[in-house]
């Protein structure tokens, strides 16, 4: 059961971001390399969280559950700004990366544009945030017991991993918007950005009530797919041509940079 579970939960949960990282990343050492600073930059985020909510759960009185209540929101509030802090700390990095390694190339276009940089970064925040997911689910697996004998859902764990699988998702393009809005300095795209995150983050609250976490979600999802899409010079037309095998220059692989 142990075994199904975690390669079930594992596939649900990564199926889509692997596919993205082996067909647009992997062979493109650069990328990875970001990719991996990335999911870096994010687990810096969750360890400065984490240990701001360790101290203030430790100094505060275990004995209320209001108390304890608040201090989880708080932990979940602290920890999205955070990560959405690092995502422009890691923005102006790349930036000043970017630009040295046009200096070193001496080439007169960037070794990779600035769209690619926000996918790349955006899929390696997710990679890390989903990783961590599917640690607690797997951990819950484990035993003892079997969820749901007791009335509660038996959908905890496919309900999580297609949870994860949008947070990936949702990390992927709210790192094109971000990135995109700090480049054009169009701050209330970068505030709406940290908004949508901060819903989402704050819809598992509504556990084990899946559907009304779920459907959100995803609506949320492709939302923000559309938007980051657009963003990313994206239209119909060159989708379709896309669909149909028509555009080459579509394709992540053989996109210019600017």
């Amino acid at each position: 059961m142990t075994a199904a579970v975690f390669f079930g939960c594992t596939f649900i949960a990564f199926g889509p971001a692997i596919s993205l990282f082996l067909f647009t990343i992997a062979r493109e050492p650069l990328r990875v390399i970001f990719l991996i600073a990335g999911a870096f930059f994010w687990l810096v985020s969750l360890l400065l969280s984490s240990l701001v909510w360790f101290i203030s759960v430790q100094i505060s009185n275990k004995e209320s559950a209001a108390q304890q209540k608040g201090l989880l929101i708080f932990g979940v509030v602290l920890s999205v700004l955070l990560q959405e802090t690092f995502r422009f700390g890691y923005y102006k990095l790349l930036k000043k990366a970017n630009e040295g390694l046009l200096t070193l190339s001496q080439e007169e276009t960037m070794p990779i544009s600035i769209r690619q940089l926000a996918y790349v970064s955006g899929l390696g925040f997710g990679f890390m945030s989903g990783a961590f997911s599917v640690v607690n689910i797997l951990a819950d697996s484990a035993g003892p017991g079997t969820i749901g004998i007791h009335g509660d859902s038996q959908h905890y764990f496919l309900s999580s991993a297609f949870m994860t699988m949008a947070i990936i998702l949702l990390h992927m393009f709210w790192g094109v918007v971000f990135f995109d809005a700090c480049e054009k300095r169009c701050w209330w795209a970068v505030g709406l950005v940290v908004i949508v995150h901060l819903l989402v983050s704050c819809l598992t609250f509504q556990n084990p009530d899946y559907t009304a976490t779920l459907v959100p979600a995803y609506v949320i999802l492709f939302g923000m797919g559309v938007w980051a899409f657009y963003t990313a010079g994206g239209s119909l037309r060159n989708l379709k041509l896309c669909l149909t095998c028509k555009d080459k220059d579509f394709l992540l692989s053989n996109h210019r940079p600017r």
